[in-house]
């Protein structure tokens, strides 16, 4: 029907031209100029002023990328800052603004409805200093959970990769055939997701609609008895890795 195809057609051009015009690449170029000036004391303004030709982008786009949390540096660095009350939604970063067209979660039910998942969701700590991505495999009953200290899409594929070489190809395509996620950007980048480096493919990803927790209803569940014991505001530094138990179902 045209109002449906009509519906269609708008939902893909509004997924495509989300988010923030800026690669991983690009961003960590830009934060390894402002956030060690920024920790000296000096103000963006300043920053801005004495670095334009370098930095390539407006004063205000800075300042929406500290506040979306992709720098080094938080608001709490910004002496000025704080004292202002947030005035619009935070802009979020996707290294793939197209990532959501074929994947969502209408895709996940038409395309494998039979399919064992594996539900993934983000633990962000105060001030993204250090985050915990967490993995549930409902077919095994397994709980992976790791810490990373950047609040990006690449700590996560990174964690991916290392599972994969170290369960191999034929484990790792079996205990995650499909990856179910939220819309957050850690998962924005899905072909790195999908495909190793050398072009392998090993999994699928897809994504839940905005505000459903219900459709990953059971690493929601583990994820408020892990709250129970790390509250949500409460810092993850004092966590190491080794200390983070891999949970299974009794």
């Amino acid at each position: 029907m045209a109002p449906e195809a009509h519906k269609l057609s708008a939902e893909h051009l509004s997924e495509a031209r989300s988010g923030i015009l800026a690669d991983e690449t690009e961003l960590q170029r830009i934060n390894e100029i402002v956030s060690p000036l920024v920790k000296r004391g000096q103000s963006i303004h300043h920053i801005y002023a004495t670095h334009v030709d370098e930095l390539m982008c407006s004063e205000k786009t800075i300042c929406n990328y500290i506040d979306a949390c992709l720098f080094d540096i938080g608001n709490i660095d910004l002496p000025r800052k704080v004292r202002f009350r947030p005035r619009y939604k935070k802009p979020e970063f996707k290294v793939d603004k197209g990532c959501r067209i074929g994947r969502t979660y209408r895709d996940f039910m038409e395309k494998h409805p039979d399919y064992p998942v594996v539900q993934r969701i983000r633990s962000a700590a105060v001030m993204a200093v250090l985050c915990c991505s967490q993995f549930i495999s409902l077919k095994q009953g397994l709980m992976l959970a790791f810490l990373r200290k950047a609040n990006t899409s690449q700590p996560v594929i990174d964690i991916i990769n290392q599972l994969y070489y170290q369960l191999g190809r034929n484990n790792f395509e079996r205990l995650f055939p499909v990856v179910l996620t939220d819309n957050g950007s850690k998962f924005s980048n899905p072909k790195s997701v999908k495909f190793v480096p050398d072009s392998i493919g090993r999994t699928c990803l897809f994504y839940c609609d905005p505000n459903s927790p219900y459709q990953k209803g059971s690493i929601e569940v583990n994820h408020g008895l892990i709250r129970r014991i790390s509250p949500k505001g409460r810092s993850f530094e004092s966590l190491a890795q080794e200390k983070i138990p891999t949970k299974e179902k009794s």
